[in-house]
């Protein structure tokens, strides 16, 4: 994996660069779909390829084991071939997961053991078997096996937490030495920083995922249910210490407010449920505001969805119709506000990198932020 700064803001910490792995190059900063089992919900790969546009999408190791296990992914060739997209793939370590299934699961030094959200039968996730499960799905970039902690969180807690993320980092690194990709193709290691909403903590983790030396670097444990304010003071505090010359990724990260206020930050990769969970319950989001499409008052509004155009379904339908298929329960109005909501991300990422190498990213980022904060 090759990165490539190609222009710092001068008046944040924004950054505009260049990630080229095996499967392609990806512009940063960059949003990444999230493709929770092989699928971006309710978007087929030619409108996430022509429409949507996306350099790169994000898989699940976690929900991949599960269904449709590793040997028919192994069988396929692999997650890309699996599901036949030809540019690059990120997996999580499935950490996350085993942090939102806090009634299922037993952390231990060894690993973790939980119960499958499907069917209820016994599993056990080590930092080993993160990895191995990862080699086999064959993302372009991998993540390190971690444990998210809660919101809030003890400090005695978050701390021990950390220290045994460390330990289990070691233990996926070591693994990946002794055991090469699968496919023939490069993958990529990502460490990830915890400690909390603790400033000692996450200073004291990010200098030591810097001391690793990996090809990019990931900060965890955040969009939680933590205050905004309380996002971007982490954040900037382990960007502070991260190597500048390796990739950021901040991950779940979240509104297009937050992913602004984010690029400021020196961020470079984000990934959300957001857009296209928010889609499926009817919220539009747009550079002028939120719309809520199943309000009654766009019952007879006939103008375009969105009349900036990004994507092909903001031009052809209207707001009055897509308003009725949510009326009508009609899956087709979740498909459209779902492409929608990443077509306007995936702009609004593009748009950062154009302003950053303009020179005139800050202002244009406040614009923004004022009027992406109102309900239409």
């Amino acid at each position: 994996m090759k990165f490539n700064i190609h222009q710092e803001d001068t008046r944040s910490s924004a950054r505009a660069g260049t990630l080229e792995t095996d499967h392609g190059k990806i512009e940063t900063p960059i949003f990444m779909p999230v493709g929770t089992v092989a699928s971006v919900k309710g978007v087929h790969q030619k409108e996430l390829e022509d429409d949507i546009n996306a350099d790169i999408i994000l898989g699940n190791t976690y929900h991949l084991y599960l269904r449709p296990k590793t040997p028919i992914l192994e069988g396929a060739g692999g997650l890309h071939k699996f599901m036949n997209w030809n540019r690059p793939i990120l997996t999580d370590s499935g950490g996350y997961q085993v942090y939102s299934l806090s009634d299922n699961r037993k952390i231990k030094e060894e690993g973790v053991k939980f119960k499958s959200h499907i069917d209820g039968s016994s599993h056990f996730f080590s930092p080993e078997f993160s990895m191995e499960i990862q080699r086999k799905i064959g993302a372009d970039i991998i993540m390190a096996f971690d444990e998210c902690t809660p919101y809030p969180c003890e400090y005695n807690y978050a701390r021990n937490s950390m220290h045994m993320t460390h330990r289990w980092l070691e233990r996926c690194m070591d693994y990946l030495k002794e055991n090469p990709e699968n496919y023939g193709y490069k993958q990529s290691f990502f460490p990830i920083v915890q400690g909390s909403t603790y400033k000692d903590l996450r200073k004291q983790s990010a200098e030591y995922i810097a001391g690793v030396g990996a090809e990019g670097n990931a900060i965890g444990g955040l969009s939680v249910g933590e205050p905004a304010e309380e996002m971007y003071e982490m954040t900037e505090v382990v960007t502070s210490i991260l190597p500048k010359n390796k990739p950021r990724y901040l991950m779940g990260v979240g509104t297009p407010i937050n992913i602004l206020e984010n690029i400021a930050l020196g961020v470079d990769m984000f990934d959300c449920v957001m857009p296209t969970r928010n889609a499926r319950n009817g919220m539009l989001f747009t550079a002028h505001g939120t719309i809520n499409i199943k309000n009654k008052k766009w019952e007879d509004d006939f103008s375009p969805l969105d009349e900036m155009g990004i994507t092909t379904v903001d031009t052809i339908y209207s707001k009055a119709y897509v308003r009725h298929l949510f009326a009508a329960n009609e899956y087709l109005g979740k498909q459209i506000a779902s492409i929608h909501n990443l077509g306007f991300y995936l702009w609004l990422v593009r748009e950062a990198r154009k302003h950053i190498l303009a020179g005139d990213f800050m202002t244009w980022k406040q614009m923004m932020v004022e009027q992406m904060n109102k309900r239409l």
